[in-house]
Parts: structure tokens; C-alpha cells; sequence
């Protein structure tokens, strides 16, 4: 494997760790399933939906711009340095947005960037939140019906409702890896240097691995964080989400599963007749989405100016 892959692989290493938990996170940190439980399903799950429907995404963001190797090298460096500061800032992240930014600056600095297919991918990214609240809202109202109807017993509303996490956990890691394995192996393709098929193969396995080897903190932790509503309500909250994004998947566009679940909080919460929003969450929230692309393409940018400085000894 030629070594100029690695910083795709790193990339997906550590979108795997991160977005776990929007599959995940929300059982795991309740103790409803365990992690190697969630960290197995998850990776698996993954790793099949990078494979089966993988490759819209990966010809959607091909086509923002050629690509020669370095150019997707030094996009991939891009995005994973954003995602790094963003999260040390401690501001929502979007690696899609990441990728995207980073691509959009490379086609800059070349001139050579396709803007015919970028109205389609930001009209998606501000469509994912809204998504993902008007799904949360339909799914609590259909499914509450549902389950107001089956007459439970605590002891088995417990089992379904465990059983249920673990379901809507393993669709939503398929539609995580769906959707998101373009924004790890795509700038590879494009250069040539991936076939699809590869493509998707890599970008899975590296995403499960992230999951795998360093998702137990992020789930432990952010999707307690992230997620704090009752244990039905978080249900609706990750099969939301992976509707969501699994829609946006069909029409060929990478989009963020965090985005898609803030979104499924916020319909929760417009459900069950919450007035109140806390409005430095949601700041940070704007602030994240719209710095993100922004900042990997001036990364890209430097990176690509940087790359092609050259000494002239006097």
C-alpha cells in the first residue's frame, strides 16, 4: 500500500472514532449495551455500507475537481488537521464539511474546480438538521402510537427497547458508512490512484478501525453528552439519523451524522413542547458548520502554496 494513502487512512481512523457515537453513543453511555458489543456491530456495519453504497458519495466529490496524487494528499492533510483543531476547540465538527472545504481549495489555488456539482452538496449540508428534526418528529409520534398500543411489561418494554437500540445503532454505523467512507478514500479515486471498489474497501476497513480501537471514550462520553433525553426518545433520535443520512446517501451527497443528530434532538425537544434553547450550544453549533470548510480550504490552500515553494540558492 503506497504510503501517500496514509493520511486518507488517518482521516477515516478518526471519523470512525468520533461519529461512532451518533450510532452508538447514546446506549453505551446509558450501560444498555455494551461497548465491545457496540464497537463489533458498528465496525461490521460500517465496512457494509462503505461496500454496498458507497460509491455515489465517491463520485459526487470526484467530480468537484481533478485530482493529481499530491492534490489528494495534501486535501486529505487538510481536512484532518481541521477536524483535529476543531475538536480541540471543542466546537462541532463536520468532516464532510472538512473534506469538501479542503477540495474546494485545491480546485482554487489550480483553477481547475467543477462548481456545477457544489450548489447540490452546501443545499444538502443546510437540508441534513432539518432533516433530521422533521424525521425525529415523525418517527416519535408513529412509533409512540405503536408502542402505547403493544401493553408492556416493564421487563419487556426493557428487552424491545434494547433490542431496538441495538438495531437502530447497526443502521445507523451502515448508513455512517454509506455515507461518509467519500469523504475518506474520494481525493484517491479522483488521482487515480483507488479504484471505487478499493475505495470503499479501504475507506471502511480504516473507519472500523477507528471505531474499534478508540471509539470507547467518544460513546462513553459525548453521546450522554450529545443525547440527553429519555431511553425511547433516544432511539428516535439514532434511527432518525440514519435515516437521514442514509437519504442523502441515495442522492450521492457525503453529509454529517452529527449535524443529522443535533437535528433529532431538536425535533425531540420541539415534540415534547421544549420552549427553552440553550443558546451558547447553539452558537457553538453555527460557528462549527460554518468554520470548518472554511478553514480546510484555507489549510489546503497553504499546504498546496507551501509544497510548491522552492530555495534558490544565490
Amino acid at each position: 500500500m503506497s504510503v501517500s494513502l496514509l493520511g486518507g487512512l488517518f482521516l477515516g481512523w478518526s471519523l470512525g472514532a468520533n461519529d461512532a457515537a451518533n450510532a452508538f453513543g447514546t446506549a453505551v453511555s446509558s450501560r444498555m449495551i455494551r461497548f465491545y458489543t457496540a464497537a463489533v456491530l458498528g465496525a461490521v456495519f460500517v465496512v457494509l455500507g462503505s461496500l454496498l453504497e458507497g460509491r455515489a458519495g465517491i463520485e459526487t466529490l470526484t467530480g468537484l475537481t481533478a485530482f493529481s496524487l499530491k492534490k489528494a494528499v495534501i486535501s486529505s492533510v487538510a481536512a484532518a488537521l481541521t477536524v483535529t483543531l476543531m475538536t480541540a476547540l471543542g466546537l462541532p465538527i463536520s468532516t464532510s464539511q472538512g473534506v469538501v472545504g479542503a477540495i474546494l481549495g485545491i480546485g482554487l489555488v489550480t483553477h481547475r474546480l467543477d462548481a456545477s456539482g457544489l450548489e447540490k452538496v452546501v443545499v444538502c449540508w443546510l437540508a441534513t438538521p432539518v432533516g433530521g428534526a422533521l424525521m425525529a418528529m415523525f418517527l416519535y409520534h408513529l412509533l409512540g402510537v405503536l408502542y402505547n398500543r403493544m401493553n408492556l411489561s416493564l421487563f419487556q418494554s426493557d428487552r424491545l427497547l434494547k433490542l431496538s437500540l441495538i438495531v437502530s445503532g447497526a443502521y445507523g454505523a451502515y448508513a455512517l458508512g454509506a455515507n461518509n467512507v467519500a469523504n475518506v478514500s474520494a481525493v484517491f479515486v479522483g488521482a487515480g490512484s483507488l479504484t471505487v471498489f478499493s475505495a470503499t474497501l479501504l475507506g471502511g476497513l480504516s473507519i472500523a478501525l477507528g471505531i474499534l480501537t478508540f471509539s470507547r471514550p467518544v460513546m462513553e462520553t459525548v453521546g450522554g453528552r450529545l443525547v440527553r433525553v429519555d431511553p425511547f426518545s433516544a432511539l428516535i433520535v439514532v434511527l432518525a439519523m440514519g435515516v437521514t443520512v442514509h437519504v442523502f446517501t441515495w442522492i450521492g451527497v457525503p453529509v454529517s451524522t452529527s449535524h443529522a443528530t443535533v437535528g433529532g434532538v431538536l425535533g425531540i425537544g420541539i415534540v415534547r413542547g421544549v420552549q427553552t434553547v440553550n443558546r451558547r450550544m447553539l452558537a457553538n453549533i453555527v460557528i462549527g458548520w460554518g468554520l470548518t470548510p472554511v478553514l480546510a480550504c484555507a489549510f489546503s490552500i497553504l499546504i498546496y502554496v507551501a509544497s510548491n515553494l522552492y530555495y534558490i540558492p544565490e
